[in-house]
């Protein structure tokens, strides 16, 4: 499907995952918001098999058991966020060091656009494999939407390809 200068691109890009060592970053960061999750899901729990004393604080605790609801539900989907975020730089990284390395910016493009033409869906792609892939698996499944792409692991590509020509000028 891709000429030579187009695989030596795509390798350079992996390549340079590994040259970045993003693979131990977002093992970090997995373990981070699992851990988030982890936390929050033990105060929900406390909060709800750990009762309440009575007392007269005159609503103080009140307020702040709802703060900590809020928070116990909220933080892990940012902190999933903030995951996502920076795996999408990580590719933006990946295709400037692969087109760097390679001197062929416009190959790594070339390759984007082929890989973005084929229309026929990853079989075994699944959300929790998704990041594996070079481009989103999920062929005719693009996020058109700003709040559901903060839910990708990729970049748009039409982003990569611009970002990688402008690399050629």
């Amino acid at each position: 499907m891709m000429s030579k200068q187009e695989t030596e691109g795509v390798l350079a890009h992996e390549l340079s995952h590994v040259k970045n060592f993003d693979t131990r970053l977002m093992m970090i960061l997995s373990v981070l918001v699992g851990l988030v999750a982890f936390l929050s899901d033990w105060f929900i729990r406390s909060i709800i098999w750990g009762g309440r004393k009575q007392d007269n604080d005159k609503g103080g605790g009140t307020v702040l058991l709802l703060a900590g609801i809020i928070f116990a539900i909220l933080s892990p989907i940012v902190a999933t966020l903030i995951q996502l975020a920076v795996s999408r730089n990580r590719e933006y990284l990946a295709d400037a060091d692969g087109a760097v390395f390679t001197e062929h910016p416009d190959a790594l493009a070339s390759a984007l656009t082929k890989i973005a033409g084929d229309i026929k869906p990853m079989e075994h792609a699944s959300n929790a494999t998704a990041h594996l892939y070079f481009t989103n698996p999920f062929k005719g499944k693009e996020a058109t939407i700003w709040f559901s792409s903060l839910f990708n692991t990729h970049p748009p590509i039409e982003n990569r390809i611009k970002i990688l020509k402008e690399m050629s000028i």
